[in-house]
Formats: structure tokens, C-alpha cells, sequence
């Protein structure tokens, strides 16, 4: 999804869709900023130091409950390294995953990118660090000074080993880095974006954290123009941003890579490359994604017909018994229900927020599977196939492939279409 276009080097004054290129572009740098300041002020972050979180115990965008989380903010400098310790891992889906300052994945430490030593001590650390490292560690060098670390253990069907390992995965810093403080901006909720503030500390923002991918020249040209023309004209830019920006913005979610059976895959994802469009949308609605490599994402907000889904409804969808999601996976496959707004999980009083391999499924006698969504549980429906949903509210589908297969991984493969049965 290429976005950019350079400026024209005539027209000294930037066009609306110039500004909301702009802005779009640096959104992405500022919902991974606001991210760092929120852990730091509210969630008990501390540098070189890895948070384990309980099953279910995260509150960002589409979390991922199949897992077992845990979480560290990576500070690094010439003379510091981090260390991060894995224990041995078999038999379950686990991953050390590593994130810049916008959201690009820039390592994955598992028994897929480290065949020969998939475990023991691994060492973040800039290229350019002297650090003397101990016996036996494997160096990483990060691009960035700052990183954020997500670390995932599969729950499978015995989660309290899961947590046990997860316990074991051990951070900690080799001196002691300089680590600047984040830039000041207003921290924004996902429903009142920022306006023409978000240009006046953009180049500070920017200054902060290197965009690591090329083809950005003429998309960096846009934001100069627009911080330049914020300080002399800001009720231009702002009403750039509410007329241009904004709309766009909701518009491009229904555009987001390859569309089938009412499902969206974005068409890039956790790295990529100059599509910094596709970026700051998942940024927005699921920040820390993971690379088409280790999992491939599909959403949905729509049945099949292209109408928004009704939490009052009934929705099913059907997978033939040559066809069923387990097949086309490694790992591990799972729904999620979120809602439309902060993209959280929902609230229910079942407290099931997904269903999974894991679930109590019942298959037809003719092999096939059928998932239900609604408020209430369908009368002919397996309770363990039942996801509830949020009567009278609209609200979104996240479909998870981890260990994708190669028709999922080339855009082949879709999870069937949702159709509507009626009432719940």
C-alpha cells in the first residue's frame, strides 16, 4: 500500500492531502510513544526489566489470550547490553519478540530463527557497543536505543506449565544505559486523536527514534512542510486534519490489504518497509503485531454481505471437515471478540473472551466445524462453540493463525464468511 508521493519542490505550501499524509505518517510514532509513557506513568514499567503478566492480565489493543504475556522496555547504549535469558521451551508456541519506536519487528528469538541454540542467554545491544558479554551468548544487535519486548508462551492445554516456563524467562542489563526521557505529547485516547498539536514537538518526535526504513524521504519532506506551515497557518492544519486526515484514516481500516469472504488481512505486517500507512493503522487498532512469519491476522467488523456486524445478532461460520482451521496451522489458531472503539476485549458474563483448539468444540456429523457469535447462546449451538457478543453494539473479529501454513501465508487461505441467522 504505497502512501507516499513527494512534494511538489515548487509549491512551497502543502496541499490537505499533503498535511494528512503528514500527519498519518507521524501517528504512527505517537500511538508507540503514548504507549511508552502509559507503561512508565501507569502499568509499573522499568527499564531491563520484565514484567510476567497472569493469563488474560493485559489491557492494550487485541491481546492475544492464547498466550501467557510477559513484557520489558529495552534500554541500550554504547556501553550497556541487555541480556535476556530463555529457558528451554518444547512443545509449546513461544517467541522473544523485539519492537522499535514504531512499531517494526526487529527480532524474533525462537527455535524457528535459532535452530542451532532456540534457548540460554541472548544480548540486545547496539551495533556499535563494546560490552564484554558472558560465556556462551548469543549478540543481537538492535537498531534502536529504546525497544520494546513482547514475550509470548503458548497456553495449550496445560497453561500452568506454560506460566512455569514463562516464569523462568529472565532480563537484565549489563550496565548501565543512558536512557533519554520520552518526548512530551498529549496522551490521546484512540476515540479524540490529536489535532494540530501533534506537529508541535513532531520534530523532537521524530529526532527520537530513526525511522529504520527507506523510501521515507518524500514522506518526511510532507511533515517538514506541515510543521512549518502549523506555525504561521494552524487553523489550516487543523482543519486539514479533521476534513482529510481523520476520514481517511477510518476509511483506510475497510482497505487494509486483501479483503475475502468479508475478512481483511492487512497486507504487510510487523515489518514493513515503506507501507507506513498500513503501519500506523495497526499501530492504532493492534499494537505490538507480530510478522506474517510467526502469525497471520484477519479482522472483520462485517457478515458476509458487507454490513456491520449487531451484537444482538446471531452469526455463524462454517469450516468443511477437508477445511478445518487446525489444518492450516503449526501452532495454533483462535477468534477474539473486541469492541469497536479501543479494540479491548468485551466484557461478558461468561468471562469467554475467545474461542480456540483449546475449547470445548463440538464438530457435525459430517466432520465440519461451526462457530456461533451472539449475545446470547444460539438454542442449537454447542455452548463450546459460542463466543458471546454485546447486544445493540457493533464490534470487531480478530482471527489468529499462529504457525501459519503456506496457503495462509500467501494470502490463499481466509477464514469462512460470517452469516447472519437472526435474533439472539
Amino acid at each position: 500500500m504505497q502512501q507516499d508521493r513527494s512534494l511538489d519542490a515548487s509549491t512551497s505550501t502543502p496541499s490537505d492531502a499533503d498535511i494528512a499524509d503528514a500527519y498519518l505518517y507521524l501517528l504512527g510514532r505517537l500511538l508507540v510513544l503514548r504507549q511508552e509513557h502509559l507503561d512508565f506513568r501507569d502499568n509499573g514499567f522499568q527499564w531491563n526489566t520484565v514484567i510476567h503478566h497472569e493469563p488474560g492480565g493485559v489491557a492494550w489493543a487485541n491481546p492475544n489470550l492464547d498466550v501467557a504475556y510477559s513484557e520489558a522496555w529495552i534500554g541500550v547504549d554504547e556501553e550497556s547490553c541487555t541480556i535476556v535469558e530463555v529457558p528451554e521451551i518444547t512443545g509449546f508456541y513461544y517467541t522473544i519478540q523485539v519492537l522499535n519506536g514504531w512499531g517494526e519487528t526487529t527480532a524474533n528469538i525462537n527455535e524457528r530463527n535459532y535452530p542451532g541454540r532456540p534457548f540460554g542467554k541472548f544480548a540486545f545491544c547496539l551495533k556499535e557497543a563494546k560490552v564484554d558479554l558472558p560465556p556462551d551468548t548469543q549478540r543481537i544487535n538492535l537498531p534502536s536505543r529504546k525497544s520494546r519486548s513482547l514475550m509470548r508462551v503458548e497456553l495449550g492445554s496445560n497453561p500452568a506449565l506454560a506460566v512455569v516456563l514463562q516464569r523462568q524467562i529472565r532480563l537484565y542489563s549489563i550496565g548501565k544505559a543512558a536512557i533519554a526521557r520520552p518526548v512530551n505529547i498529549p496522551l490521546f485516547a484512540n476515540n479524540a486523536l490529536p489535532g494540530a498539536e501533534a506537529f508541535d514537538t513532531a520534530r523532537a518526535v521524530l529526532d527520537s527514534e530513526a525511522d529504520i526504513n527507506p523510501g521515507m524521504d518524500g514522506i518526511r519532506q510532507k511533515v517538514d512542510k506541515a510543521i512549518e506551515l502549523n506555525a504561521s497557518d494552524r487553523a489550516r492544519v487543523q482543519k486539514a486534519i479533521e476534513a482529510v486526515a481523520w476520514p481517511k484514516f477510518k476509511a483506510s481500516f475497510t482497505k487494509l490489504g486483501t479483503n475475502k469472504n468479508g475478512w481483511n488481512r492487512p497486507s504487510t505486517i510487523g515489518k514493513y518497509g515503506d507501507d507506513w500507512m498500513t503501519r500506523t493503522l495497526i499501530n492504532y487498532a493492534g499494537i505490538w503485531a507480530n510478522s506474517n512469519d510467526e502469525a497471520v491476522y484477519f479482522k472483520t467488523d462485517s457478515d458476509r454481505q458487507g454490513v456491520k456486524l449487531d451484537g444482538g445478532l446471531v452469526y455463524a461460520m462454517t469450516f468443511p471437515k477437508d477445511n478445518l482451521p487446525g489444518s492450516h496451522v503449526d501452532y495454533f489458531w483462535s477468534v477474539i471478540a473486541v469492541d469497536s472503539d479501543d479494540f479491548r476485549v468485551i466484557p461478558n458474563s461468561r468471562n469467554r473472551f475467545l474461542l480456540n483448539k483449546e475449547s470445548s468444540l463440538e464438530y457435525g456429523e459430517d466432520g465440519s466445524l461451526t462457530l456461533y457469535f451472539g449475545a446470547d447462546k444460539p438454542s442449537s449451538a454447542p455452548d463450546g462453540n459460542w463466543l458471546p457478543t454485546p447486544r445493540g453494539k457493533n464490534y470487531n473479529l480478530t482471527w489468529r493463525s499462529y504457525g501459519p501454513d503456506e496457503v495462509t501465508v500467501s494470502g490463499v487461505w481466509f477464514p469462512p464468511p460470517l452469516v447472519e441467522l437472526g435474533d439472539s
